[in-house]
């Protein structure tokens, strides 16, 4: 094999390394969230398009994350106080959709919840760890990214979703 070739083979393996090692880059605050759609518990899809016009609240949750159990009241309790405008999204990624369902069970949800046993979403989001929460604006842009569920952090959030709320 020649040296040009040789360097033309190792350019094209180390192209190929790249795109497959590479994670998607975090989706940042200020970016378009990226889009999906998933089924819910009764198989209806639902999709980020269909929620253009309103707050949503993207959060990724598993059955084994102990914050995700201290989470769920409060965005119950922050879904049952805005139902005119916000849209709270729970996306289990669980591989094992009875995990999810026992979850459930113990921890219940008022908000919609979808499931991605794939793990489609969380990669296109880049989450890193459980719970993750995206808060987007009405026109699907990320205007805040929460890594874990923290009890301090609870009221400014809540704020900047009521003044997302109100700006129109």
């Amino acid at each position: 094999m020649t040296a040009d070739r040789r360097s033309v083979v190792r350019a094209a393996l180390l192209l190929i390394a790249l795109c497959v090692v590479t994670p998607a880059r975090a989706v940042r605050v200020g970016e378009a969230a990226p889009a999906f759609e998933l089924a819910q518990a009764d198989g209806k899809p639902l999709s980020l398009a269909q929620l253009r016009g309103n707050v949503v609240y993207v959060d990724f949750w598993a059955s084994w994350c102990a914050p995700c159990k201290r989470s769920f009241p409060w965005m119950n309790a922050l879904h049952d106080q805005h139902r005119d405008g916000l849209v709270i999204v729970g996306v289990n990624v669980d591989k094992r959709r009875s995990d999810a369902d026992r979850f459930l069970r113990d921890v219940p949800a008022t908000f919609p919840i979808v499931f991605d046993t794939s793990g489609a979403t969380p990669a296109a989001f880049d989450v890193k760890g459980m719970p993750s929460s995206y808060l987007i604006d009405r026109n699907g842009v990320v205007v805040a990214v929460e890594e874990g569920f923290h009890d301090e952090r609870a009221v400014a959030l809540e704020n900047r979703i009521r003044a997302l709320l109100q700006s129109r």
